[in-house]
Formats: structure tokens, sequence, C-alpha cells
């Protein structure tokens, strides 16, 4: 079953294109690992004192997604991801896991 991991990240405005290159340059390692599908990195809402934004991957089970979190790529790709934080995010980062539920209906309109 598919599964989505996202982070939301609480980013100040004034910091979102340091936030938004530090995606582009990192060394993710991502796609090495079995089970990845895609990666996004989403801008959502504007507040008063933040932009939201949130990572998005894709993997072809949960199991693949937990093999990745005690990979040494993962632990090499969140390397410096305490000192990033304080300088860029509110907050901590949120995480949120959702394993995708079938739909029959929507696969048989969509091949009507």
């Amino acid at each position: 079953m598919t599964y989505i991991a996202m982070n939301r990240f609480k980013v100040e405005k004034s910091l979102t294109a340091a936030f938004e290159d530090m995606w582009q340059k990192r060394d993710s390692h991502l796609g090495q690992m079995p089970g990845f599908v895609s990666f996004h990195l989403l801008r959502g809402p504007e507040r008063d004192d933040h932009i939201l934004y949130s990572s998005h991957t894709v993997w072809a089970s949960r199991q693949d997604f937990e093999a990745w979190t005690r990979s040494e790529s993962f632990r090499k790709a969140h390397a410096r991801a305490g000192d990033r934080s304080q300088r860029l995010f509110l907050d901590h980062p949120q995480f949120e896991g959702f394993e995708a539920v079938p739909s029959t209906s929507l696969v048989a309109r969509a091949g009507a």
C-alpha cells in the first residue's frame, strides 16, 4: 500500500529563499532507496509571521519508508538538520504519515 510521509515547516517570511535553496542543494540519497517513488517540496499558505511548507515523499509501502529512516543514507541526509532548524524554522517540523486508501471508483472513472 502506498505511503506518504510529510513534514510541515513554518518558515519565517524573510528566510523562504534560503529555505528553498537548502532543499535544492540537499544531498538527499532518496533515489537510492528501495520503494522510493517521488519527492515534492510544497509552498503553502502565508500567515502573519511565516509561510507553511511541506516536504512530501511517496513510498511503495510504510515498511520502505521505515527502512529509509533506519538507514545510513537517512543519517547522512539529516546530519545537519538541527543546525538548519534553529536558523530557518519557527518550530520543529511536524511529521504526518498517511497510507493511501485504494478507491475503485476513482480508478473506474479514470479509465472511462
